[in-house]
């Protein structure tokens, strides 16, 4: 089958794209034929080998497995014989971070992880982005436990994770101030996706901006820490970013989010996602009745996979990169 490879680690020049053999579905395993993936900063990471701390998941001193790609949508074409969630023709998406493979013809995935049926009326490409970033920002409200009436600020949230996260708070009734670093395309895009607020910093606007009390700040890029981020917060309330944080200080300020939480006072937590089917069921149902789409920035073919990598790589993307496989189209029959 047609994959794209790195042997080493770099930047988009290491990626190739090669023959290799097809995956088989081990016990417990589906074989799904992808028709769309995306480029996302998990790629991205175990492509370039940064930060360093993913060369001990991924290999030393070379990559262990050299096809990419976490994210896909696809048609199933083969079933372990111990699988009964899924039959072959079924559609389905989903994530297979830890174990990369969607950047190919055929991926092999767990049928009892990040995997769910595509909602009715999705095309490939619509539905290829809608775990990772979806997953990350629901580590967020699981360890934060917000809920319907409080506050929340997303700090990124023009990205991945941050338009998943936005459109994730408010559909469980939390008040959402939106922090991006420059416009989307669209003015009203983080409106719509349900933000209450919107600062744009590129545009001259300020996090002091932001009016204080919340019951927590989500940070979706890592580009701030808890000594930012704590003016904002409300007695008792909560830091979360998806990055470790310089010298891995987020990691090590949540080990006392705990004592912090029960002493009422301002604390960090750190958003350890976990990828199961009732998740993926959870997205798959946000995304049927709407309340959660995935935002698409930019489409390349799979030809191109470089030239998406090297976008990625620039930290200007809004919302997800898609790429679509040269037949990209759900089978007629």
């Amino acid at each position: 089958m047609r994959a794209a490879v790195r042997r080493e680690y770099g930047g988009p020049e290491v990626v190739r794209f090669e023959d290799v053999p097809a995956p088989v579905p081990g016990a417990g395993e589906l074989l799904v034929r992808v028709l769309a993936t995306t480029v996302n900063r998990t790629d991205c990471a175990y492509r370039s080998g940064h930060p360093r701390i993913n060369r001990a998941f991924c290999g030393w001193p070379r990559p262990r497995v050299p096809v990419l790609g976490s994210e896909y949508a696809g048609v199933v074409v083969d079933v372990a014989d111990d699988v009964t969630s899924y039959a072959v023709g079924d559609r389905v998406f989903g994530f297979v971070d830890g174990r990369p493979g969607a950047h190919a013809e055929l991926v092999a995935v767990p049928a009892d992880g990040l995997v769910a049926l595509v909602p009715e009326g999705w095309a490939p490409a619509d539905a290829a982005p809608g775990m990772e970033g979806a997953h990350y920002a629901h580590a967020f409200l699981r360890v934060t436990g917000l809920g319907r009436g409080q506050r929340a600020l997303v700090h990124g949230a023009t990205g991945g994770i941050g338009t998943a996260a936005v459109q994730l708070l408010h559909a469980e009734g939390v008040e959402v101030t939106a922090v991006c670093d420059r416009p989307p395309p669209d003015p009203d895009l983080l409106v719509r996706l349900g933000a209450a607020t919107v600062i744009d910093l590129s545009s001259g606007g300020r996090l002091d901006d932001a009016a204080s009390g919340f019951d927590a700040v989500l940070d979706a890029t890592g580009h701030t820490s808890f000594a930012t981020a704590r003016p904002l917060l409300r007695s008792g309330g909560c830091y979360v970013s998806s990055d470790l944080g310089r010298g891995g200080q987020n990691v090590a300020l949540a080990a006392a989010g705990p004592l912090g939480r029960a002493l009422r006072r301002r604390h960090v937590c750190f958003p350890l996602p976990r990828g199961n089917a009732a998740l993926a069921g959870h997205l798959r149902e946000l995304m049927t009745r709407g309340a959660f789409r995935p935002v698409v920035d930019r489409t390349y073919p799979f030809e191109e996979l470089r030239e998406a990598y090297a976008y990625v790589d620039t930290g200007r993307k809004v919302g997800n990169v898609v790429v679509t496989m040269p037949d990209s189209r759900w089978p007629t029959s």
